[in-house]
């Protein structure tokens, strides 16, 4: 009788864990959105860190006139960086919708809670776009202006380095809360507890690094280090995942065969 009740739980247990896995249907999404993890922390932080390692950009938190001098000497470099980044933010809104559709068995209120955030985030990252290319043309503009015109388009700048230079805490508090979510569905299914560790980590170090934004400046962006660990180990569970249902759909048709 006990060995009966022990084989029902055991049952049991394995039903329960097929349950949490994800919908094979979308295994060449998960091979996408891993591969797009991957892409986001290469377009958006390693490519970014040597352009900025390779030439410093100090000047553009300081005034209008330093700011759209030195984009006007350095156009192609600073085109390249904001266009590196914000482009990035492609790859991470089908990450992030995969890594919904690979939660959405474990735990779907927090995974869709999660990927609405982090999605939103990343579109709202995108229409950011205008604004540093408005700097850029003002930058052109700076160029050409005579010694009376220089200071009003200076002034014109303004506005745009302020929105700059503000727009990041916001965005990123939000997209730290997404994170949160999303590591929390973590907690089941298929993903490994301890990439779900990483990414509650990687909110909680967002957010003291945000809150200490007013002291450390442009320092407090330590905490993406730590968010790209999670991303990449997310991501790689997504390729395996992918390559893992194509092979295992394969099977199962050579079987069926």
């Amino acid at each position: 009788m006990a060995v009966h009740a022990r084989g029902h739980v055991t049952t049991v247990a394995a039903d329960k864990a097929s349950n949490l896995q994800p919908d094979t249907s979308w295994d060449g999404f998960y091979l996408a959105g891993g591969i797009s993890a991957l892409l986001y922390i290469l377009c958006g932080l390693v490519v970014p860190f040597v352009l900025i390692t390779t030439t410093p950009f100090h000047a553009l938190q300081i005034t209008g006139e330093q700011t759209l001098a030195f984009i006007a000497s350095h156009r192609l470099w600073y085109f390249s960086l904001q266009s590196t980044v914000l482009v990035s933010s492609i790859f991470g809104v089908i990450a992030i919708a995969a890594l919904y559709l690979a939660l959405e068995r474990a735990h779907k209120s927090l995974a869709f809670l999660g990927a609405l955030i982090g999605v939103t985030c990343q579109i709202l990252f995108l229409a950011y776009y205008p604004v540093l290319l408005g700097l850029i043309g003002l930058s052109d503009k700076y160029a050409a202006a005579t010694a009376s015109e220089a200071g009003s388009v200076a002034t014109a700048a303004l506005p745009l380095i302020a929105q700059n230079n503000a727009f990041n805490p916001l965005y990123e508090g939000m997209f730290a809360v997404g994170i949160l979510f999303l590591s929390l569905a973590m907690l089941r299914g298929v993903f490994h507890r301890g990439v779900a560790y990483l990414g509650i980590a990687t909110t909680f170090s967002a957010l003291l690094a945000l809150s200490l934004f007013g002291v450390l400046g442009v320092s407090y962006f330590w905490w993406w280090l730590v968010f790209a660990f999670w991303f990449v180990a997310a991501g790689w569970r997504l390729i395996r995942l992918g390559t893992r249902s194509r092979s295992e759909r394969r099977g199962h048709e050579t079987v069926a065969g």
